[in-house]
Protein backbone atom coordinates (compact mmCIF):
# COMPACT_ATOMS: atom_id res chain seq x y z
CA UNK A 1 0.00 0.00 0.00
CA UNK A 2 1.39 3.22 -0.80
CA UNK A 3 1.29 6.29 1.56
CA UNK A 4 -1.73 7.79 -0.23
CA UNK A 5 -3.39 4.21 0.53
CA UNK A 6 -2.49 4.41 4.28
CA UNK A 7 -3.83 7.43 4.51
CA UNK A 8 -7.36 7.44 3.05
CA UNK A 9 -7.96 3.85 5.39
CA UNK A 10 -6.79 5.64 8.70
CA UNK A 11 -9.24 8.71 7.51
CA UNK A 12 -12.03 6.38 7.34
CA UNK A 13 -11.30 4.47 9.94
CA UNK A 14 -11.67 7.81 12.43
CA UNK A 15 -14.17 8.76 10.49
CA UNK A 16 -16.13 5.16 11.56
CA UNK A 17 -15.05 5.51 14.93
CA UNK A 18 -16.33 8.93 15.56
CA UNK A 19 -19.60 8.00 13.81
CA UNK A 20 -20.00 5.13 15.93
CA UNK A 21 -19.13 7.00 19.28
CA UNK A 22 -21.59 9.30 18.38
CA UNK A 23 -24.26 6.69 18.02
CA UNK A 24 -23.63 5.20 21.25
CA UNK A 25 -23.56 8.53 23.46
CA UNK A 26 -27.01 8.93 21.32
CA UNK A 27 -26.53 11.43 18.71
CA UNK A 28 -28.74 9.97 16.34
CA UNK A 29 -29.23 13.07 14.30
CA UNK A 30 -25.03 14.01 13.53
CA UNK A 31 -25.20 10.18 12.65
CA UNK A 32 -27.56 10.82 10.40
CA UNK A 33 -25.72 14.16 9.09
CA UNK A 34 -22.56 11.91 8.77
CA UNK A 35 -24.47 9.00 6.19
CA UNK A 36 -23.98 10.95 2.93
CA UNK A 37 -20.19 11.94 3.80
CA UNK A 38 -19.33 8.58 4.83
CA UNK A 39 -20.55 7.28 1.93
CA UNK A 40 -19.24 9.15 -0.56
CA UNK A 41 -15.69 8.76 1.62
CA UNK A 42 -16.10 4.74 0.81
CA UNK A 43 -16.98 4.95 -2.96
CA UNK A 44 -13.74 7.38 -3.27
CA UNK A 45 -11.72 5.14 -1.58
CA UNK A 46 -13.29 2.40 -3.19
CA UNK A 47 -11.98 4.18 -6.42
CA UNK A 48 -8.60 4.88 -5.92
CA UNK A 49 -7.51 1.42 -4.74
CA UNK A 50 -9.54 -0.19 -7.88
CA UNK A 51 -7.50 2.71 -9.95
CA UNK A 52 -4.17 1.80 -8.79
CA UNK A 53 -4.74 -1.86 -9.60
CA UNK A 54 -5.60 -1.29 -12.73
CA UNK A 55 -2.43 0.97 -12.99
CA UNK A 56 0.12 -2.03 -11.48
CA UNK A 57 -1.77 -4.45 -13.99
CA UNK A 58 -1.46 -2.24 -17.10
CA UNK A 59 2.19 -2.37 -15.89
CA UNK A 60 2.59 -5.25 -15.85
CA UNK A 61 0.95 -6.26 -19.12
CA UNK A 62 2.76 -3.84 -20.71
CA UNK A 63 6.76 -6.03 -19.59
CA UNK A 64 7.88 -7.73 -22.05
CA UNK A 65 9.55 -9.74 -19.53
CA UNK A 66 5.98 -10.76 -18.20
CA UNK A 67 5.47 -13.00 -21.67
CA UNK A 68 6.02 -16.20 -20.52
CA UNK A 69 9.31 -18.17 -22.51
CA UNK A 70 8.31 -19.59 -25.73
CA UNK A 71 5.58 -17.54 -26.34
CA UNK A 72 7.48 -14.45 -27.80
CA UNK A 73 6.57 -15.03 -31.45
CA UNK A 74 3.25 -16.46 -30.97
CA UNK A 75 0.35 -14.76 -32.75
CA UNK A 76 -1.90 -16.58 -30.60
Amino acid sequence: MTSKQVMAVAVLAAVLMWSTVMTVLGHLAAVAALLPSLGLLVQQIISALGSAQAQQSATSAADPAAVPPGLEGSSR
